[in-house]
């Protein structure tokens, strides 16, 4: 292939902490004409420095990366990379994540069970200065913008911030919070600050009660 052909492909960065997901996009990214994946990596350190180095396109982006997670990146790489624009492909529903995302930065959110050929159709809209999320997320997105959601339903949950809903859902999946600390490379103290915020958001009383609302809404959620 001519280097002329090559300097025309869209450069595609893959994030994500499995081997063999990353393995299975750069395959199928890499039969597109008109892309080819340029970097590699399994955790947001790494991501930094391959766009650093590979000036990619865009950036396929994990939400559960190990130490920072890709919300987090997100933001580190719009502050970086301004022009970079960016994908998240998640097991996660995009129910939980989706708004999160193109908060942070992001410019689309799809399941990693979509298939291919939604990923080409979501990688192609981005690159062409759109923003890809299902019909559904679409509507709800669109709905929210134009204030028709009250405060109400801004409360709860979905009022926490990306960082303390990150420390609800590990406290709802059993973590104490050395565990936690651990995990997201926080202090110990700033955890306690992060669970006392939670708290007084969802106006729950006590550590407990804490625990034990967040381990029903983790499982209500595996449950959907």
């Amino acid at each position: 292939m001519s280097a002329k052909r090559t300097a025309t492909k869209k450069k595609v960065l893959i994030v994500d902490d499995h081997p063999i997901m990353r393995q299975g996009l750069a395959q199928l990214i890499n039969h597109e004409p008109d892309l080819v994946v340029c970097a590699e990596a399994e955790n947001a350190g790494q991501a930094l420095e391959a766009a650093d180095q590979s000036h990619p396109d865009l950036a396929i982006i994990d939400i559960s990366l190990t130490g920072r997670n890709g919300l987090e990146l997100i933001k580190d790489l719009r502050v970086r990379h301004p022009s970079l624009r960016m994908l998240v492909m998640s097991m996660h529903d995009e129910s939980l994540y989706a708004e999160r995302a193109l908060r942070a930065g992001a410019r689309g959110y799809i399941m990693k069970q979509a298939g291919g050929r939604m990923l080409m159709e979501a990688i192609r809209r981005i690159l062409a200065g759109q923003i890809y999320v299902s019909d559904k997320m679409s509507a709800r997105i669109v709905e929210s913008f134009a204030g028709q959601r009250s405060t109400a339903a801004r409360q709860g949950v979905e009022g926490l911030t990306d960082r303390e809903f990150e420390v609800f859902q590990l406290i709802g999946q059993g973590r104490g919070t050395r565990q936690i600390a651990e995990q997201l490379n926080l202090s110990v103290k700033t955890v306690e600050v992060h669970r006392l915020h939670i708290k007084e958001k969802l106006q729950i009383a006590d550590a407990p009660s804490l625990v034990r609302f967040a381990v029903r809404w983790v499982e209500s959620q595996q449950a959907g």
